[in-house]
């Protein structure tokens, strides 16, 4: 296996960063969009501050995503535990004005050869359209 890089295009939240970042940094906040998550794909879902676990058809343990370091106004880098391979991810935000601030997410996996052909068109989809997603919150209106 080899470690692969996945990045999403480059998008614009309109939002200064010092209201983006307390919203991305606090995994307690997804409750707030809660009825988005599919209840079909995800299950038990337990939110913290810096954690989220869930379980996923297939799998017997849950899904753990938790933060494991954040450079204020920058960088938020999430682990990930109990998954079939390696991986972890990371949300970079960048200010280019008071009300446009870029976000660009990206995943580092170790996915088997095999699997690699037959999943990362749908891993490079995902992770655009989280993208995508994260441009969609209301920041100002959270923080």
């Amino acid at each position: 296996m080899s470690e692969q890089k996945y990045e999403s295009k480059i998008q614009s939240i309109p939002a200064p960063v010092d209201k983006v970042f307390p919203v991305l940094s606090n995994m307690k906040n997804l409750e707030r969009v809660r009825d988005l998550i599919p209840a079909d794909k995800v299950q038990e879902l337990d939110i913290t501050t810096d954690c989220v676990r869930f379980k996923v058809d297939g799998l017997a343990q849950k899904i753990t995503i938790k933060i494991v370091d954040k450079i204020d106004n920058d960088t938020i880098k999430f682990g990930l535990d109990n998954m079939p391979m390696e991986a972890n991810f990371w949300i970079q935000l960048k200010q280019v004005s008071p009300v446009d601030t870029r976000v660009k997410l990206t995943v580092k996996a170790d996915i088997p050869a095999f699997f690699r052909m037959m999943i990362e068109s749908k891993l490079q989809k995902g992770i655009d359209d989280a993208a995508i997603m994260l441009t969609q919150f209301p920041y100002n209106q959270w923080s």
